[in-house]
């Protein structure tokens, strides 16, 4: 893998783990994601401008994706609106390779190798460790974890052919701009002017420059190595977030929750690599 781009996947896993941490701790979730969103798309129009490229076969690409990038924010807002970020952040990424390995297996009959295997133990394992072998949270909490984990991994796989039809911050932005103009008009809908507008401020600014900006490092890793690599290396956010949990949102992050967390980064790596 080369050096730049495990710079890449590692900016691109802590600005994951940043903004996810600044909507988790806001007061009004969905009128903050609805804000970022807007910020984002409208700070990378310039540049997707002068770094324009793009083929016309990238359209039926933009076109899935964004649907699944609304989906996606819609049950993440959801979620974080009713769990705690230190358990569904760990279960909706580490989920996500494993939907995609299962997937692979039942539906194209490919042949799970010894290592998946254990990297699918591990990942269960450290799902149930995240949860609480007791159940701590919730089934629909748990429920709508890895059905992030599902379109987290579904866009993916799409991207990774995408992206082969346009530059990275221009795939971005275009496959952004109505997933974002449809979360704002569901924003303004049920929280209001008012909230949309109060929620203006430094804390969702910054998650919308770092929401976009991590996913364009990740697709910009993508061009430069292969996906194996960069998904373990960029895995690494679920224990940035789960640790910093602790002081940004006053989580009660215990061993038991943050050796799961690690348990499902092990378990990513030998699942991808």
């Amino acid at each position: 893998m080369p050096a730049s781009a495990l710079a890449l996947a590692l900016g691109s896993a802590f600005l994951h783990a940043f903004w996810n941490l600044l909507l988790a701790r806001a007061r009004d979730i969905e009128a903050t994601t609805a804000v970022a969103l807007v910020v984002g798309i409208v700070a990378f129009a310039p540049v997707a401008a002068l770094a324009w490229n793009a083929e016309p076969r990238v359209w039926p690409f933009l076109a899935v994706t964004s649907l699944l990038q609304l989906l996606y924010f819609v049950l993440l807002v959801t979620a974080y609106g009713r769990a705690d970020l230190s358990f569904v952040y760990p279960v909706a990424r580490g989920s996500a390779p494993l939907v995609v390995l299962v997937a692979g297996t039942l539906v194209l009959a490919e042949t799970l190798s010894a290592a998946e295997a254990a990297g699918v133990v591990l990942v269960a394992g450290g799902i149930l460790l995240v949860r609480g072998v007791h159940g701590h949270a919730g089934a629909g909490d748990l429920a709508l974890a890895l059905a992030i984990g599902a379109c987290i991994a579904s866009y993916t796989l799409l991207d990774r052919r995408g992206i082969q039809y346009a530059s990275p911050v221009v795939y971005q932005e275009l496959s952004m701009i109505p997933a974002t103009i449809a979360f704002l008009a569901l924003a303004l809908r049920r929280r209001g002017r008012p909230a949309v507008r109060q929620a203006i401020g430094p804390a969702s600014i910054a998650a919308g420059l770092a929401t976009f900006g991590a996913y364009v490092l990740v697709l910009a890793a993508l061009a430069r190595a292969p996906a194996a690599p960069v998904a373990a290396v960029r895995e690494t956010s679920v224990v940035i977030a789960t640790a910093l949990a602790v002081p940004f949102l006053g989580e009660r992050v215990g061993p038991a929750r943050f050796a799961g967390s690690v348990l499902v980064v092990l378990g990513v790596a030998l699942l991808v690599l």
